[in-house]
């Protein structure tokens, strides 16, 4: 009696073998990164290195600097952060309104000291027309100066670059903001002056959760198991 040849793999079936593994070793990859929190450890020492490199930027420069996050409302979607700074020593955006409520206030005590001798809400004078400018004309010069100074713009070095990472949920947290920010775009900024925002970047992977701590006054960070409770005051 004959014996029928042993049967080998089919190339297809090979294909379909090594797929499988593939995908069962990837499984398991992700498992272990979920459980050691690999991602999230990754997140903190990249953030807190640009943090320190944008503290010093910005005292180096004298120009304004910060961190920009795009956190996505989807657990499963990829945050995002980038580097920016500004032409100047600008502020933060509650303190540039406040900026051009300033210029706009000193704009129209100039314009009407131009129309001297005009009561108030009265047509400025001749000399005042003739400079070929409207007080709406002036109190656009001034915001549009404003503007331009606090304009930023994207700012790299081989120490920071644009990052995008998925697997982690990420929480932002600074002095002037009430609550933390999970979702949507939030800001950390470094001024010149040599100190930043006091701030709280939590990163979470799983069961790991860990919190980079800002020191306001020295740029220095430091990581802490945890999420701590955001400051009252």
């Amino acid at each position: 009696m004959s014996r029928r040849p042993a049967r080998g793999f089919t190339l297809i079936e090979l294909m379909v073998a090594l797929a499988v593994a593939a995908a069962l070793f990837s499984a398991v990859v992700m498992g272990l990164g979920a459980l050691t929190g690999a991602q999230a450890r990754k997140a903190m020492g990249e953030l807190g290195a640009a943090s320190r490199s944008l503290y010093d930027t910005a005292a180096l420069s004298g120009n304004t600097c910060r961190l920009v996050f795009l956190l996505p409302k989807d657990d499963s979607a990829e945050f995002t952060y980038r580097a920016e700074c500004a032409n100047g020593p600008v502020t933060t955006s509650m303190d540039r309104d406040q900026e051009i409520r300033d210029a706009t206030k000193a704009a129209v005590e100039a314009y009407r000291k131009r129309g001297r001798g005009n009561p108030a809400g009265a047509p400025p004078s001749t000399s005042a027309r003739s400079s070929g400018s409207t007080l709406l004309d002036v109190l656009d010069s001034e915001k549009a100066r404003v503007e331009k100074a606090a304009a930023f713009s994207a700012f790299t070095t081989p120490e920071i670059q644009p990052r995008k990472m998925g697997g982690v949920r990420v929480s932002v947290w600074t002095s002037h903001q009430k609550a933390k920010i999970d979702s949507g775009l939030a800001y950390l900024y470094f001024f010149p002056q040599g100190y930043t925002e006091r701030a709280q970047v939590t990163v979470r992977q799983g069961k790991n959760v860990w919190t980079l701590l800002v020191s306001p006054l020295t740029g220095r960070t430091s990581i802490v198991d945890g999420e701590p409770e955001v400051p009252k005051s």
